[in-house]
C-alpha cells in the first residue's frame, strides 16, 4: 500500500489516533475502491464522508441531473449546479473536499447489462438507488462477483441498511444470506410510491446514508462487525433502531 503524505497524515489524524484504525487502517482507505450507485439522497452523505475519509477512489453512477427539489435532501449538489449531471457535480464537490481522492463518473443507471463495466476495478459496492430494479441488479452483479454489497433504503420517515457477502460462510460456518433471501422478489409496479410521489423527509436520508457510509469504512479497515445477516431498520419519528435478523434461505432440494 501506498504510504501516507504529511498532509494526508495531518488531514486523517483523528482517525489514525483510534488503535482499531491506526496508519494501517487509513492505508487500506486509501488504497481502496468504492463504486456508489446513485448521486441522490443516499449517495451524497455516502460520497461526502467516503470523500472526508480518505477513500482512494470513489466511483459514481448516475443517469441523472440536479433539479431544484433535489436540494431538500441531496446535500453533495447546490444552487449553482442545478441542471449537471449528478456525477460531475458530485465528482467537483468531492475534489473541493479532499484533494487526495480520485472519482470515476459512469453517467448511466446501474443495470444487469452495465453491472460488469461498471463493476470492473472495484472492490467494495454502495447501492443507495431509488428503484427496486437496480437494487436487484445491484445484488444479484455484486453476488456473482464476489464483491461486498452495503445497501440501504429510504421512505418517508423510515430507512434500513443491510450488508451483504453471500458468496462467504458465517462464523458458523452456514452461507450468508443473499438479497433476495430478505426480499424474494420486487414488490408490483405502482404498489411502494416513489419519493416525488410519498415525499420524504430530508435528514433522514442523512441518517441512513451516512450508516452507510459507517459500514463500508468497517468493510475497508476490517473493523467492528457489519451487518450481514442483519437488517437495521430506522423510525425518525420515535426516534428508534431496531434490528432484524435473516438467513440464508434453504434451496427446495436441500429441503427435500
Amino acid at each position: 500500500m501506498d504510504p501516507l503524505t504529511s498532509d494526508e497524515i495531518a488531514r486523517y489524524q483523528r482517525h489514525i489516533l483510534l488503535p482499531e484504525i491506526g496508519g494501517a487502517g487509513q492505508q487500506k482507505l486509501k488504497a481502496a475502491r468504492v463504486l456508489v450507485i446513485g448521486a441522490g439522497g443516499l449517495g451524497a452523505p455516502v460520497l461526502q464522508y467516503l470523500a472526508a475519509a480518505g477513500v482512494g477512489t470513489l466511483g459514481i453512477t448516475d443517469d441523472d441531473r440536479v433539479s431544484l427539489s433535489n436540494l431538500q435532501r441531496q446535500v453533495i449538489h447546490d444552487t449553482g449546479t442545478i441542471g449537471e449531471l449528478k456525477t460531475q457535480s458530485a465528482a467537483d464537490a468531492i475534489a473541493r473536499l479532499n484533494p487526495h481522492v480520485r472519482t470515476v463518473r459512469f453517467e448511466e443507471r446501474f443495470s444487469a447489462d452495465t453491472a460488469a463495466r461498471h463493476l470492473a476495478g472495484f472492490d467494495l459496492v454502495i447501492d443507495g438507488s431509488d428503484n427496486f430494479d437496480t437494487r436487484y441488479a445491484a445484488a444479484d452483479a455484486t453476488e456473482a462477483a464476489h464483491l461486498p454489497l452495503v445497501t440501504g433504503a429510504v421512505g418517508r420517515f423510515d430507512g434500513s441498511v443491510t450488508t451483504l457477502k453471500p458468496y462467504e460462510n458465517g462464523t458458523d460456518g452456514a452461507p450468508n444470506p443473499r438479497y433476495r433471501d430478505l426480499f424474494p422478489a420486487p414488490p408490483p409496479e405502482g404498489l411502494i410510491p416513489s419519493c416525488a410521489e410519498a415525499g420524504i423527509i430530508g435528514a433522514l436520508t442523512g441518517v441512513i446514508g451516512t450508516l452507510m457510509a459507517m459500514e463500508a469504512i468497517k468493510l475497508m479497515t476490517g473493523i467492528g462487525e457489519p451487518l450481514i445477516g442483519r437488517l437495521l431498520l430506522y423510525d425518525a419519528l420515535t426516534a428508534r433502531f431496531e434490528t432484524i435478523r435473516y438467513r440464508r434461505k434453504r434451496s427446495k432440494v436441500a429441503a427435500e
